[in-house]
């Protein structure tokens, strides 16, 4: 019987081989370990989140009420704290504020909404170093810390560690509050509020606070009250921070403010937009210290009318020609009475939220394109590698951990869409889809080489051996007379038939003992176990914005290091193409360098400088690819350590009888007709018995030196012959014996 070329037939039934069937339950434990990451938020009861918000709008129109009555000079409840008179002089020790400049001549930004990165140089009130000691403001310091109860000192701290902070990032929001009094408009005042985060570089955490305060245009001053997240504060206090000159212009400003939120909170609660964040307040604070801190942007020699043309053209771009953007900048203090604590701010650069934005939009653009550049040649050497052979000879391992890299890369930047807000967030959507697409497809490809590969580490079946015969039973003993029969013989008593054994259920196992079973028999259920636990781990890790760098660094290290000890072990190339090895590793190191050796990356990520290492190390791996695939699989190990050759289809093999009609070595198992010898490929040998015998072995003289002969014959390891064109087309369909279902090596 013969079959078509490209179907190969199954000669135990006479049919197609079928395909294998893919399991459900993998798929299964998949799509619900989506639904966990999709539904394990946590849901307030909308009732109590109302009421928790009517409860704030209540608190809040008691507060606007007693405050513009104190403002009015009527009775109140309310009155502006008291500010330390040590603490401005200690401040001034640190940072010099700056003097309102004339307009013609210089100027200040009046917006500073965006994103500030600096350093920061902890100073211990309550236990001042040498240096500190012998310093200008060690008294002021002194007189600073008398009405500290430093009992409560340690309470108050928490577990961070204050003393290893050396960088600080700022997320700025300004609003200009314009008023009307007394006959003037005032535009000199500007409600600030944002977070400061701290951050310790040996633990990689951060301490966040969040902070309210006053922005003093014509002097580029910053007043400001911060408290760790969730203890909030009340903003009408923060008149007290300011100087007398600019104190009763911020209080209207507050005023102003403080019935703005009023009415944005009512409107929250009548159409009913909650928003259900309970992630910070049910985090404990770290910290129950209060900070004060005091800025002073950098100012320039730009005109106030120049600088205000520069701001509106960042803000909304026209494309006119402006002034070259004066550096945004500023130094400052953060200080603690009550905890000791006085950190210098210094170094401190920012780049406007709209400039950022347009940053991200082109860095959505770029990486879009690389993207698409990945998708592309991963189709391509899809393709190329499709067959059996193809994915033999690759490693399910290398796509394996491209998808996890994939994976990162959809959260990253899901992630970076959320907290740009607005119309970035859209561009950053493009790559982030591109790389769900990739991911998907990556982890399709390691399933499929997994089950095309699992015959590989199948144990070889072994013939079962016949169950051992019963014993014979012996003869009772009769203690009486024995029985003759009817010719004098001794009779022999009939044997009883033994009882057949009773039948036995089978244990019926455990739900977990069977999955667990299911999982370390099946291939594909065992890889989407693995991406599974991988996937959730990456996912909560990212999320958490807590991931090592050194686990994206070592899944970059490692994504060609199993193609190469696949290629070693299998003593066969990877069969990868060099477009494909060369422009995936480009692609790969551009987001990891971008982030990681660019310093104004729109992350605003540290370089490190061990991403260049890890750039070189895959393109020498990419490199030894390459030569694997030109020279030899195991060209750079001695040869002691290279591993055995691989299998000879085409041994010598004894020829039938000269005098026979038909000259064949027997019918292939696959298509079932003769396999017929090659006259050119025939020699002669002796036996044993000294006689010469025709054996059809490897062709001698100018044949046998080139060696490229195609032998007509494939004989397999488990002894089933086959013509070679047709093993060729069977194992690119599957590589393992039509016959005995063994596996094959590579032919």
């Amino acid at each position: 019987m013969s079959t078509p070329n490209n179907e190969p037939a199954d000669l135990e039934n006479g049919a197609e081989a079928p395909r294998q069937q893919r399991s459900s339950l993998p798929s299964f434990l998949f799509i619900t370990f989506v639904l966990f990451m999709l539904t394990s938020g946590r849901g307030d009861d909308v009732t109590v989140v109302r009421d928790q918000y009517l409860n704030g709008l209540n608190s809040l129109n008691r507060q606007l009420a007693n405050y513009s009555a104190w403002l009015n000079g009527t009775a109140s409840n309310y009155s502006l704290p008291t500010l330390d008179p040590n603490m401005l002089p200690l401040v001034g020790a640190f940072v010099t504020f700056g003097p309102e400049l004339d307009p013609k001549s210089g100027s200040y930004y009046s917006n500073m909404t965006g994103f500030w990165h600096g350093d920061l140089q902890p100073h211990n009130l309550t236990n001042l170093n040498t240096s500190e000691a012998a310093s200008s403001w060690r008294h002021l310091s002194e007189q600073f810390m008398v009405s500290t109860n430093f009992t409560a000192i340690p309470d108050l701290l928490g577990p961070w560690n204050w003393t290893r902070s050396n960088r600080v990032s700022l997320s700025v929001g300004d609003k200009l509050i314009p008023f009307e009094h007394n006959g003037f408009n005032n535009t000199n005042v500007a409600i600030i509020h944002g977070k400061v985060d701290l951050s310790d570089p040996e633990s990689s955490d951060e301490l966040r606070l969040d902070f309210e305060g006053i922005h003093v245009l014509s002097t580029g001053a910053v007043y400001a009250h911060a408290e760790s997240s969730g203890r909030g504060m009340d903003i009408r206090d923060l008149p007290a921070l300011v100087p007398s000159k600019f104190r009763n212009d911020s209080a209207r400003a507050v005023e102003i403010e403080l019935a703005y939120r009023i009415s944005k909170l009512q409107e929250k609660i009548e159409s009913g937009s909650f928003e259900q964040d309970s992630s910070e307040a049910d985090e404990t604070p770290k910290t129950k210290c209060s900070f004060k801190l005091f800025a002073q942007l950098k100012g320039s020699d730009v005109p106030k009318e120049l600088m205000d043309e520069l701001e509106s053209e960042i803000g909304e771009p026209t494309g006119i020609t402006t002034v070259k953007s004066p550096e945004f900048s500023l130094e400052g203090v953060m200080l603690s009475q009550d905890c000791g604590i006085l950190y210098e701010v210094k170094h401190v650069l920012g780049v406007q939220s709209q400039r950022l934005y347009r940053k991200i939009t082109t860095y959505s653009g770029i990486s879009t394109l690389v993207n698409l550049a990945l998708l592309a040649l991963f189709r391509r050497q899809a393709a190329e590698s499709s067959s059996a052979i193809g994915l033999s000879r690759v490693s399910r391992y290398t796509f394996l951990i491209q998808s996890l890299i994939d994976a990162i890369s959809f959260i990253g930047h899901i992630t970076l869409g959320i907290l740009a807000e607005g119309r970035p967030s859209l561009s950053v959507l493009a790559p982030a889809g591109l790389a769900c697409l990739l991911f998907v497809y990556e982890a399709q490809m390691a399933v499929l080489i997994g089950q095309i590969q699992a015959p590989e580490d199948a144990p070889s079946s072994r013939p079962t051996p016949p169950p051992p015969s019963p014993a014979p039973v012996p003869a009772p003993q009769q203690t009486g007379p024995a029985v003759i029969g009817e010719e004098g013989a001794p009779a022999t008593p009939p044997q009883q038939p033994a009882p057949p054994p009773a039948p036995t259920l089978p244990e019926r196992p455990s739900f977990w003992r069977f999955l667990w079973t299911h999982i370390r028999t099946d291939p594909a259920a065992r890889l989407w176990t693995i991406l599974s636990l991988s996937l959730m781990v990456v996912f909560r890790v990212v999320i958490a914005l807590s991931l090592p760098l050194f686990f994206i660094g070592s899944l970059y290290s490692g994504m060609w290091l199993m193609q190469i000890y696949r290629s070693v072990r299998r003593s066969r190339s990877s069969g990868l193409s060099v477009e494909y090895l060369v422009g995936t590793t480009l692609g790969r190191l551009f987001f990891a360098c971008y982030f990681l050796a660019c310093p104004k990356n729109i992350l605003d990520v540290e370089p490190r400088r061990w991403i260049y290492f890890v750039g070189l190390f895959m393109l020498a791996q990419v490199c030894i690819i390459f030569l694997q695939e030109r020279v030899d699989p195991a060209f750079f190990l001695p040869k002691r350590m290279s591993p055995a050759q691989t299998y000879d289809y085409h041994p010598p093999l004894p020829l039938p009888d000269p005098e026979a009609p038909e000259q064949t070595l027997g019918d292939c198992a696959i298509c079932m007709d003769a396999i017929l010898v090659d006259p050119s490929l025939q020699r002669r040998s002796k036996s044993t018995d000294a006689k010469e015998r025709p054996v059809l072995g490897r062709a001698g003289g100018l044949l046998g030196k080139v060696g490229g002969a195609r032998k007509t014959y494939s004989l397999a390891p488990c002894h089933h012959l086959f013509h070679t064109a047709c093993l060729e087309r069977w194992l690119a369909i599957k590589n393992i014996c039509p016959q005995c279902r063994r596996p094959l090596p590579p032919l």
